[in-house]
């Protein structure tokens, strides 16, 4: 039902870039659309992770730096049936994470040092089950071709502000009708893409518990997470919200209460809402602050410092 709802989603996010293109410039405007779209989304498809990755200065990190972290997530992705992919650390302060990348075989996941050093062992795991979740999922693929999508609109939408004086024999609405879609169509993608990826978000919960086995770990650090995002700012999701929608939780909460009028993600009550659903039918009872006698699946680790060899932490 979710990959249905997405799929919807979807077709109306294009049908209303076509639209837009149509009221700035009639057939021809919608062809120029359609065509500036599948440029930007080809560009987007191979080019995506790197920029991302980039855009928060994630460094990549193998199993000589951080032993502990590399393992757990090349047990996790067998778990998951996935290729091992690619695993990097943002030096940041506020504990989140985001995957990236095309497709499974060219997929990465990226944690901050905030993560490893506030949430536990196996919260870090439900972490990046998570993560991967969102990979199997394709659900990085998917959000990449939306983001560009609304990015195309209201692109398209401010390119229609140039001619909205002007005459214009295909667009029955004029000036006001040019207007209002100036308005209007940015707001109506954001929203279609907000929807898209809470609908991702409740998916990769699920099947994220699934992979690691037990709920609890990823709701605990859901909590934990969230009552930390209101209370540490990102400064590099501060400088590039349009990938905010990567996180697992909003890194743009701590501080900025307008950023949840347009939430990019459920609200972690809803989320743990599930989760618990979830727990309850795998016969693990529900979370109440801990974890009194609910099964819970470590991943192995590797002996010495929690999370790498090095002094300092797997980011040396």
């Amino acid at each position: 039902m979710n990959f249905m709802r997405t799929g919807i989603l979807l077709a109306g996010l294009t049908a209303l870039f076509m639209g837009v293109g149509y009221l700035v410039g009639g057939q021809t405007g919608a062809l120029i659309a359609l065509a500036v779209a599948g440029a930007m989304n080809f560009f987007a498809y191979w080019n995506s992770d790197r920029m991302v990755l980039s855009m928060h200065g994630a460094q990549e990190v193998d199993e000589a730096v951080a032993p502990d972290l590399y393992r757990m997530v090349r047990d996790l992705a067998a778990r998951a049936q996935l290729p091992m992919p690619r695993v990097f650390i943002m030096d940041n302060p506020q504990p989140n994470a985001f995957a990236t990348g095309r497709n499974p075989e060219n997929a990465a996941v990226a944690v901050t040092t905030g993560l490893l050093n506030y949430l536990s062992r196996d919260e870090v795991a439900g972490v990046l089950a998570h993560e991967l979740a969102h990979i199997k999922n394709r659900d990085t693929l998917i959000m990449t071709i939306t983001a560009t999508l609304a990015g195309a609109i209201s692109m398209l939408a401010q390119f229609g502000m140039l001619f909205s004086g002007r005459s214009n024999n295909n667009n029955s609405f004029g000036i006001i009708g040019t207007l209002a879609m100036v308005i209007l169509a940015p707001i109506a993608a954001m929203l279609v893409q907000m929807a898209i990826s809470r609908t991702r978000e409740y998916s990769a919960d699920r099947l994220g518990a699934m992979i690691q086995g037990s709920p609890q770990p990823l709701i605990s650090g859901l909590v934990k997470i969230s009552n930390a995002a209101h209370q540490i700012e990102n400064p590099s999701a501060e400088q590039n919200p349009a990938t905010a929608h990567m996180f697992i939780v909003n890194p743009l909460t701590g501080g900025h209460g307008w950023d949840n009028l347009f939430a990019t993600h459920p609200s972690t009550e809803n989320r743990i809402a599930a989760l618990q659903q979830l727990a309850a039918e795998m016969g693990q009872g529900g979370f109440g602050g801990g974890f009194g006698g609910v099964r819970r699946q470590s991943v192995p680790a590797a002996g010495g410092s929690p999370w790498g060899s090095r002094p300092g932490g797997p980011w040396g």
